[in-house]
């Protein structure tokens, strides 16, 4: 898709290009009628005055672009992209390159930040995260041609190249772990349920459990938060026959639920087990430590931007695997009471 230019909008309002110039800069020399006409096609067709100088200069932004759509507040507590981003950075500064991050409300919202990036040519690409099942951001990105990396997978990126990590494979590992401890009752606090990461984890827990007989095991869908991983806790624990080991989506649902169990009187890990996701300091400064799935999540970010570059420089990139999340057990997995190895 070809980027707007001042001639097209000179052509389509049948004026000079000085004269668009002096509309969308609000000088005098043309009417209001005239002016109201540029503007009203500049905004339809998607042109910007900064657009037009960088065309013709022929210059890069040296930026790229990061719209996150999550709740600014969540993002300042929320370890992992703190490190993700840390880590693109670290790539970026040494290219040069900054980032812009933006903060979106909701993906129709993130679809207009790319078309407006892409019409004033402020950035070169784009990193996309938190991929979702037949995502609009895909078709979007494809049609405007802007060079993107997909932080997420696999699949479902249509052309796009993509960074993704097998969580299937972790999930699997963190339920069998628990099962060798000789825990039967195992529920999952999971993110939110239109993710697609969340799906391939919903599934392969849903997977794991029905082949190692766990007919009891549940997940309770969330939003990564603290205030909801407590009230999933909540639930679960109250819950007739309540589970011996929670598996947590992230370590602040983690630390959350930690503070539940502790709340309602239960021993951690004495009378229930806690697993959390994406290793991150918190899992380590409460007590007990929390036993988590860990993984280098900077190099992640590192890679994802390795690749975008690379993109932006005209090579073909494809889809690239990073490392599976693996297990570290700490203080807060144990063998369940002895009475409560239901088989």
């Amino acid at each position: 898709m070809k980027r707007p230019t001042i001639a097209d909008v000179a052509r389509r309002a049948g004026v000079s290009k000085g004269a668009v110039s002096y509309a969308l800069n609000g000088q005098p020399g043309v009417s209001d009628a005239t002016r109201r006409r540029i503007l009203a096609i500049a905004e339809e067709i998607g042109f910007s005055p900064s657009s037009a100088a960088r065309a013709l200069s022929g210059a890069t932004a040296a930026a790229v672009g990061l719209a996150l759509c999550r709740p600014a507040r969540i993002l300042g507590i929320e370890p992992f992209f703190m490190e993700l981003i840390s880590g693109v950075e670290a790539e970026l500064s040494a290219r040069s390159y900054a980032l812009t991050l933006q903060v979106v409300a909701d993906q129709d919202a993130e679809i207009a930040v790319y078309r407006r990036w892409w019409a004033e040519r402020r950035v070169d690409g784009v990193l996309v995260c938190d991929l979702r099942v037949d995502d609009r951001r895909v078709p979007v990105l494809e049609e405007l041609r802007l060079p993107a990396v997909v932080i997420g997978g696999p699949g479902h990126t249509g052309t796009l190249p993509s960074v993704w990590c097998d969580d299937a494979a972790a999930l699997v590992e963190a339920v069998e772990y628990l099962v060798a401890l000789g825990h039967r009752r195992i529920a999952r606090v999971g993110g939110l349920p239109d993710l697609l990461h969340t799906r391939n984890r919903t599934e392969a827990f849903e997977r794991v459990c029905r082949g190692l007989g766990l007919v009891d095991a549940v997940t309770v869908p969330s939003d990564y938060t603290g205030e909801e991983g407590s009230r999933a806790t909540r639930r679960l624990l109250s819950s007739p026959g309540r589970p011996t080991a929670v598996i947590y989506d992230n370590d602040v649902m983690a630390v959350a639920g930690l503070a539940v169990a502790q709340e309602m009187g239960l021993a951690v890990p004495g009378d229930l087990s806690i697993v959390a996701w994406d290793d991150s300091p918190l899992c380590r400064l409460v007590h007990p430590p929390l036993t988590a799935l860990g993984r280098d999540i900077p190099a992640y970010g590192a890679h994802a931007a390795r690749n975008l570059l690379a993109a932006i420089g005209g090579e073909t990139v494809g889809a690239f695997q990073d490392e599976t999340a693996h297990l570290t057990p700490r203080g807060s997995t144990t063998p369940p009471r002895s009475g409560e190895r239901v088989r």
